[in-house]
């Protein structure tokens, strides 16, 4: 019993230590978006697009903005990625950590986005 227990404890330990060595570096998710120049289209905070046609990103889930800007990094598969020429240009330059720890710092910025019933 005491060895289940040991082995359930150390499996946690480690699974504890994967989970933290993968979280987002919300400042480096920062200073990406500004290498990117995220704002000249997103606006400020990424909540204030400079048309109505770009999305507001701010307070997102972090997984869903991952999922999408890897979606852009897809090529010639319309079932799986998604067509911006634009977009597919700006995310070419980062990898997937890099978009993670965008997503995460979006994802932490305070949003307007409403729901309407």
């Amino acid at each position: 019993m005491k060895r289940i227990l040991i082995t359930i404890a150390t499996a946690s330990i480690a699974l504890s230590a994967a989970v933290t060595a993968q979280a987002a570096d919300l400042k480096k998710g920062q200073e990406l978006l500004v290498k990117g120049n995220c704002a000249a289209c997103h606006g400020e905070g990424m909540n204030k697009p400079v048309v109505p046609e770009y999305p507001k990103l701010a307070g997102q889930h972090a997984d869903y903005l991952y999922y999408a800007l890897k979606a852009y990094k897809v090529a010639n598969n319309p079932n799986i990625g998604r067509g911006n020429a634009i977009m597919a240009g700006q995310v070419a330059q980062f990898s997937d950590r890099d978009l993670k720890d965008m997503a995460a710092y979006i994802a932490s910025l305070p949003g307007t986005m409403v729901i309407k019933k």
